[in-house]
């Protein structure tokens, strides 16, 4: 790993920009399209950018990030010595993305990936009415809800969480599916589904009551119909440190209190 060519990108806050510096003035350093590995400076939120940046390109390298964020939950400490022998050592992790095909009420169609969760969420104070189908079979015909959400195992601590869906382990080749502020049916918390499955929602009563959606960070407005499903075509490759590795931190997020 220490013969790998770096390449560094940094989230445009100061903390990050400073840090950069630093890093910049102890390591060589290489342009993106030479680059064998990316170290990115930032938080959660800039590690989703710089990952849908690489499926943006096309050109997919594994990413060891250092946290000058928030949360940071996929990210490593930051620590500007000893960089190499790190990425030396470093866990790598797959992470698969998800695909959403988007078809909006006027008939524009858009496919945008996702690494953490799409969401579907109303646009107004009237309730969204949502048809849902797993494998093209209906399984809800109608939920009414705020929104409801599809997440990867890596995205299950984040939003998923919030709206009280389950965690998942990195591993386990499932996706939650996930209602949020159900209103009927009013027992249905939501599934855990394998991973194989693809899942649509078709939006009943699209113009009265709009819903828009959102996968990661990228915002569809006005949609009718959406499908979801893991796109096996573009691994995305995240290092860690052996004591901060993805899956073990998504694992002891099932004991934090």
């Amino acid at each position: 790993m220490t013969e790998k060519k770096m390449a560094l990108v940094a989230s445009p806050t100061a903390a990050a920009q400073e840090a950069a510096g630093e890093l910049r003035h102890i390591y060589e350093w290489h342009p993106l399209e030479k680059a064998d590995l990316v170290v990115a400076l930032g938080g959660d939120g800039f590690m989703l950018r710089t990952l849908h940046a690489m499926l943006d390109r096309h050109r997919i390298l594994p990413v060891f990030g250092m946290n000058l964020g928030t949360v940071g939950f996929l990210m490593n400490n930051w620590q500007p010595d000893l960089l190499e022998l790190r990425l030396q050592h470093a866990k790598a992790i797959t992470v698969l993305p998800l695909r959403m095909d988007a078809e909006t009420v006027e008939g524009q169609r858009f496919t945008i990936p996702a690494i953490n969760e799409v969401s579907l969420l109303r646009e107004t104070r009237e309730t969204a009415k949502v048809e849902v189908s797993v494998e093209g079979r209906v399984v809800l015909p109608e939920l009414v809800c705020d929104g409801v959400l599809v997440s990867t195992p890596a995205g299950s601590t984040a939003y998923n969480l919030s709206a009280q869906g389950p965690i998942l382990p990195l591993e386990s080749s499932l996706l939650a599916l996930t209602p949020i502020s159900p209103f009927r049916p009013r027992r249905w918390r939501g599934a855990i589904l394998p991973n194989k499955n693809a899942i649509s929602f078709r939006v009943l009563d699209a113009v009265k009551r709009p819903v828009s959606a959102v996968a990661d960070q990228r915002e569809v407005r006005d949609v009718a119909s959406i499908r979801i499903a893991i796109d096996r075509t573009s691994p995305l490759t995240l290092l860690f440190d052996p004591e901060h590795a993805l899956d073990d931190r998504i694992t002891m997020e099932q004991f934090a209190v």
